[in-house]
C-alpha cells in the first residue's frame, strides 16, 4: 500500500485538541505521515481562546517552501488562516507547487465562539481559496458568513446554501449540520455530480473541542485511499464517532474536552 503524505497548515492548540495538533494525530491515526505549517500561535485550551500571535506571511511561505521543495505531499489539510495576506500566501503557494488535492476547513469561530479568521479575510477566502481547493467543510455559521446570508435553520436551506458555495468554484462542498437543533447531525455533501445526506446520531458528550480540525484532517488523510468523496466521508464520520464516543475516557481539562484520537490504539 502507497505511504501517504499529508500535510496540514493551520494554528497551533497548546492542550492538543485542535489545530496542528489534532490533524498530526488524526493523519497517525489514519496511517498516514504528518507534516505541518504554522499560521498562527493560539494560547488556547479547553475553557477557550486566551490570544493569539499571528505568524508573518513571508514566514508562512517560507515553511511551505522547506515541506513543498522537499517532501511529496499527497495531501492537504488547511485549517485556521487568522487574515487575508496569510490566506493570499497560502494560495499563491499552492498554486505554486501545483497542489491538487486539498481539504478547506473554513476556520472562523473556536468551539468556544472566539474569533480566528478577521472579518476581512472572508472575502479573501471566497476569492483566493475556494476556487483552488478539492472540498469546503463549512459548518452552518461558517456557510453564512461566506455567502453573505442568514444562518440556514433547517436542511432544505441547507441545502440552498451548498449548491450556492458550490457555484462559488469549490470542487466540493461538505455543508455539516451540526448547530441545527435535529436529533440527528445531519451532513451534506455537493459535488457536480450530485447531492449525498450522511447522518449520525448525536453522541452525549461535551467534549467536542477540535471536532471539525479533526474531520478535515481524516477526510484529507483518507482521500487518497478512495475513490470518491462519498465513501471517504462514510469512512471518516465513522471514525470520528467512535472518536467521540470514547472522549469522555479522557481526563483532559476543564472544559470542552478533546475527542479520542488514538480510540483504536489506547
Amino acid at each position: 500500500m502507497k505511504r501517504i503524505n499529508a500535510l496540514t497548515i493551520a494554528g497551533t492548540d497548546p492542550s492538543g485538541g485542535a489545530g496542528i495538533q489534532a490533524d498530526l494525530k488524526t493523519f497517525s491515526a489514519l496511517g498516514a505521515y504528518g507534516t505541518s505549517v504554522i499560521t498562527a500561535l493560539v494560547a488556547q485550551n479547553t475553557c477557550g481562546v486566551q490570544s493569539v500571535y499571528r505568524i508573518e506571511p513571508a514566514f508562512v511561505a517560507a515553511q511551505l517552501d522547506s515541506v513543498l521543495s522537499d517532501v511529496r505531499i499527497d495531501t492537504v489539510k488547511i485549517g485556521m488562516l487568522a487574515e487575508a495576506d496569510i490566506v493570499e500566501t497560502v494560495a499563491a503557494q499552492l498554486a505554486r507547487y501545483g497542489v491538487t488535492s486539498v481539504v478547506l476547513d473554513t476556520v472562523m469561530l473556536a468551539k468556544s465562539g472566539d474569533p480566528l479568521l478577521a472579518p476581512e479575510a472572508v472575502d479573501s477566502l471566497r476569492r483566493h481559496l475556494l476556487p483552488r481547493v478539492s472540498l469546503i467543510t463549512p459548518n452552518l455559521p461558517e456557510a453564512a458568513a461566506l455567502l453573505d446570508a442568514p444562518h440556514a435553520t433547517n436542511e432544505a436551506e441547507m441545502k440552498e446554501q451548498g449548491r450556492a458555495l458550490l457555484a462559488l468554484g469549490c470542487q466540493a462542498v461538505l455543508l455539516k449540520g451540526g448547530h441545527l437543533t435535529d436529533t440527528e447531525s445531519p451532513d451534506w455533501l455537493f459535488t457536480p455530480t450530485g447531492e449525498q445526506r450522511f447522518t449520525a446520531g448525536r453522541i452525549a458528550t461535551k467534549n467536542t473541542h477540535g471536532t471539525g480540525c479533526t474531520l478535515s484532517a481524516a477526510l484529507a488523510a483518507l482521500r487518497p485511499r478512495h475513490n470518491d468523496w462519498g465513501s471517504t466521508l462514510q469512512q471518516a464520520k465513522a471514525w470520528l464517532s467512535l472518536a467521540l464516543a470514547q472522549a469522555d475516557s479522557l481526563e483532559v481539562g476543564q472544559g470542552i474536552g478533546p475527542v479520542h484520537h488514538f480510540h483504536e490504539w489506547w
